[in-house]
């Protein structure tokens, strides 16, 4: 194996099956990044424009959206040229520059729900020291921390995973992923493993499991409380429980497909199950935020319709 050397491009395989489908997957997908820039980008000129939305709950929505414009960016530019080409090659720098961008997003995602459900946690369970605990220091600092962990986490598995000798250069997906370029090493990937499992428990389980813990403690505070006070709760907190759940669906999507052979699937399917991870998310959160949270959508009506 002394002579196995990275090659010098990857194939992104799962091309093969859009066929003739291409020209309207690129108009299709072009709309949809389109819409997710446009969409997202609203979100935060909303909140950053209006000092009455200048507070934790929305500034974390705003760090929700740039992380989707983060992420869009690291996917669909290169998605919409292997729409229109006839091959599919990547370098290994621009595979692995994508794998980070795609699981530095997906951590991000996790991490910055995470404080959301910490802010209302705080909110609803301990109301009295809520802007003693949710001061601008602590919005900044776990703002900041959302993005350095995982960025630290991942910076070590894929430098792990770039240094290994490869025995192929078929990735079956339309984007770079971790675990489809470890599958292709010719030597034992035990350490990769451990590595990668260490980094699921600390940036996929970890946030998972203190969600729930989270709304099982608000849960059982509304529970002894008025119908007025849960169905303000109830309107503060359910945009935040169904991006959660949206991403969690893909997110599950994404880690069993990668894990499953793509033989026994149908493989139009396959292609749809691949994109749910980098593409639902940031399409339904702004829709999610602005549709249900009545300050986001009275402020945005105002500034399209130039009313204060």
């Amino acid at each position: 194996m002394g002579n196995v050397s990275l090659p010098f491009y990857f194939n992104l395989t799962m091309f093969v099956n859009i066929g003739h489908y291409r020209f309207a997957a690129f108009t299709f997908c072009l709309l949809l990044y389109s819409f997710i820039v446009c969409a997202n980008l609203l979100m935060i000129l909303v909140i950053s424009h209006y000092s009455a939305l200048h507070q934790p709950m929305y500034l974390f929505i705003a760090l929700l959206s740039v992380n989707s414009l983060y992420g869009s960016a690291g996917f669909f530019p290169r998605f919409l040229m292997d729409l229109l080409s006839d091959v599919h090659l990547i370098s290994p720098l621009a595979c692995f520059t994508q794998i980070y961008v795609i699981y530095t997003y997906g951590s991000n995602e996790l991490t910055i729900l995470s404080i959301m459900a910490y802010d209302r946690y705080v909110a609803v369970c301990h109301p009295l020291h809520y802007h003693r605990k949710m001061t601008s220091r602590a919005v900044v600092l776990l703002s900041v921390l959302a993005w350095i962990f995982p960025a630290l986490n991942l910076t070590a598995v894929i430098l792990m995973s770039s240094r290994l000798p490869l025995c192929g250069n078929e990735i079956q997906k339309v984007f770079c992923a971790n675990w489809n370029v470890v599958k292709l090493s010719c030597v034992s990937t035990a350490l990769n493993n451990v590595l990668g499992m260490l980094l699921t428990i600390t940036t996929v389980f970890l946030p998972l499991f203190y969600v729930l813990y989270t709304y099982l403690w608000i849960l059982i505070v509304c529970w002894k409380k008025s119908t007025k006070f849960k169905g303000k709760v109830l309107q503060s907190c359910l945009p935040h429980i169904v991006s959660f759940m949206i991403y969690s669906v893909a997110g599950f999507c994404d880690i069993a497909l990668s894990r499953y052979n793509l033989e026994d699937i149908n493989p139009f399917v396959a292609v749809i199950l691949s994109l749910e991870f980098v593409v639902i998310p940031p399409v339904l959160n702004p829709l999610v935020y602005g549709l249900k949270l009545p300050d986001i959508r009275r402020h945005i009506l105002a500034l399209f319709f130039h009313k204060r």
